[in-house]
C-alpha cells in the first residue's frame, strides 16, 4: 500500500535550491486528515481508509453523517475520500499530516483540469488550420472527418470540436521540494492540474 493523502492546491510560486537554481514550484496544502473509517479485507473485502478533509458547517451535512461524526467525536468533514491503507497502526480518529512525505520524495498527484468550454481542434488539439491569405476561406475549421464509400461513417474517436478540459489526470514523477510540517504546506516541483483551491491527492511513487 502507497502512502497518500489529500488537499488543495494553493497557487505558484519560485523556489531557490542549494545550489541557487531558481525552480518552479506548486504550493499544496495536505491535511490534515481525519480517519472516519478503516475498512479490511475481512469485513469489506478490500482495504482502504475513509479520510475527512476541510471543516464543513454543520448545516451543510446530513442529518445521518452528522450524527455519525458526533458519535467520533470530531467535526465535520467537507470531503470524504478512501485513500491506501499504507500503516495498520491507523484507526477511527487518527490525523494523517503532511509528515508521511519527506523531501526529495517522488510522488504522483491527481487532480481536476481547468475547464475551457467548448472549443475548436485548434485550441482543443492543436491542429494547424488553413492560411490566412490569398483569398483563403479556410482558417481554423477541423476539414475532412472521413473517406466517402469505405468506411461510409465517421470512426469512433475522431477529433472534432468538443469540451475541453475538466478532467481527471493524474502527473508523474513529481519531487517534493520542501514539507513545512507547522503549516501543513508542500512544496511540489513543477505544475500540477487544476485551479486555486482545486482538490488534489498526492500518491507516493
Amino acid at each position: 500500500m502507497k502512502k497518500s493523502l489529500i488537499g488543495k492546491k494553493i497557487g505558484m510560486t519560485q523556489f531557490i535550491m542549494e545550489d541557487g537554481t531558481l525552480i518552479p514550484v506548486t504550493v499544496c496544502e495536505l491535511g490534515p486528515c481525519v480517519v472516519l473509517q478503516k475498512k479490511t479485507v475481512e469485513k469489506d473485502g478490500y482495504a482502504s481508509l475513509k479520510v475527512g478533509y476541510a471543516e464543513a458547517k454543520e448545516k451543510r451535512v446530513p442529518r445521518a453523517q452528522l450524527a455519525a461524526y458526533k458519535k467520533m467525536n470530531i467535526s465535520p468533514k467537507r470531503i470524504q475520500k478512501e485513500i491506501d491503507a499504507f500503516d495498520d497502526a491507523l484507526v477511527e480518529g487518527s490525523v494523517i499530516t503532511c509528515e508521511i512525505f519527506a523531501e526529495n520524495q517522488l510522488v504522483n498527484v491527481l487532480g481536476l483540469s481547468k475547464g475551457k468550454g467548448f472549443t475548436g481542434v485548434i485550441k482543443r488539439y492543436g491542429f494547424g488550420g488553413g492560411r490566412k491569405t490569398h483569398g483563403s476561406d479556410f482558417h481554423r475549421a477541423p476539414g475532412s472527418i472521413g473517406a466517402h464509400t469505405f468506411p461510409g461513417e465517421v470512426w469512433k474517436g475522431q477529433k472534432m470540436p468538443g469540451r475541453h478540459g475538466n478532467k481527471n489526470l493524474t502527473i508523474k514523477n513529481l519531487k517534493i521540494v520542501k514539507v513545512l510540517k507547522d503549516k501543513n504546506i508542500v512544496l511540489i516541483s513543477g505544475s500540477i492540474p487544476g485551479r486555486k483551491d482545486s482538490l488534489i491527492t498526492v500518491i507516493e511513487k
